[in-house]
Parts: C-alpha cells; structure tokens; sequence
C-alpha cells in the first residue's frame, strides 16, 4: 500500500522521530493505529448516555430546590459620555 502524506504530517513525523520518540515512520504509523484501534474499541464498551435539555440538567442540578435566588437584576444602565 503506497500512502501519500500531506507536508505538515511529515512534519509531524521527522518531527517525532528526530525528538527520539519513535525510530521510524513506520513505528509512528504503527503507534497511530494502536491508539485509534483502543480508543475505537473503549468507545464500543461505554454506553451511549442519552443527552438532557436544559430543563432535565437544572432539575437533576444539586442545587437544585435550595431556594437559591438567580435571577439577574434588571440592568439598570449608564451614562454614556459622548
């Protein structure tokens, strides 16, 4: 298989390899695709949570009910000098 890079993630690549992270472009793409595969494979195993609306997320809020007042004070505004 013959893979065409773009300049910036050759870039990337000596990079690595120059800091001494990696020995070879191959080891960098042998690394690339050993970290997609495992966050590929964790994101398999976590459930999917259903999103909430912002209803749902102020009444589960653990502050919910404690009589916090929060609403904003009506702006008053200022004078502007001109």
């Amino acid at each position: 298989m013959t893979i065409e890079l773009k300049p910036e993630q050759e870039r990337i690549i000596r990079e690595e390899i120059r800091n001494g992270h990696f020995h070879s472009a191959e080891e960098v793409v042998d690394h690339a695709l050993a970290a997609l595969r495992e966050k590929n494979s964790s994101l398999k195993s976590e459930p999917k949570k259903p999103r909430k609306n912002l209803a749902q997320f102020l009444m589960e809020s653990p502050l919910a009910g404690s009589g916090l007042d929060l609403e904003r004070d009506k702006d008053q505004g200022r004078d502007i000098e001109l």
